[in-house]
């Protein structure tokens, strides 16, 4: 499933959009015994924004935010740690990407193949955002 970068309704040149695609991990995540007792595949998409003038202007890693990092951290919640539900996984997985101070808004899918029959996969999309809700 494909991901659309947040709020695109306006054309921001100083916002990057980085997109971390079907980052595909093992975890412990269910409630029924066999998922209790199994590592089961998981697929995670990222959309996360952030302003990237100074990173364009001087071309130095430390003016970026480095999905790297932030990739690797994924990695070790996920792999490292049980879940019960797919909503508390992608929200503790959201709530890591936004602990980065130059995320301004993020959004996170994680997908469960094979979760229900006769379906390719089950999933949650969350997202966050640092900047102020416009009025509507």
């Amino acid at each position: 499933m494909t991901l659309h970068a947040l709020d695109d309704q306006h054309l921001d040149h100083d916002l990057a959009t980085i997109r971390i695609k079907n980052l595909r991990l093992r975890t412990y995540i269910g409630i029924k015994e066999e998922e209790i007792l199994n590592r089961q595949d998981v697929i995670i998409n990222a959309v996360i924004r952030y302003r990237a003038d100074q990173a364009v202007a001087f071309n130095h890693i430390e003016q970026a935010l480095n999905y790297r990092t932030i990739t690797k951290e994924m990695i070790v919640l996920v792999e490292e740690n049980r879940f019960l539900l797919l909503e508390r996984m992608t929200r503790e997985v959201l709530d890591l990407i936004m602990g980065h101070e130059q995320v301004l808004t993020a959004q996170v899918e994680i997908d469960k193949p094979h979760a229900l029959r006769f379906a390719d996969s089950v999933s949650i999309t969350l997202s966050s955002s640092r900047e102020p809700r416009r009025p509507r």
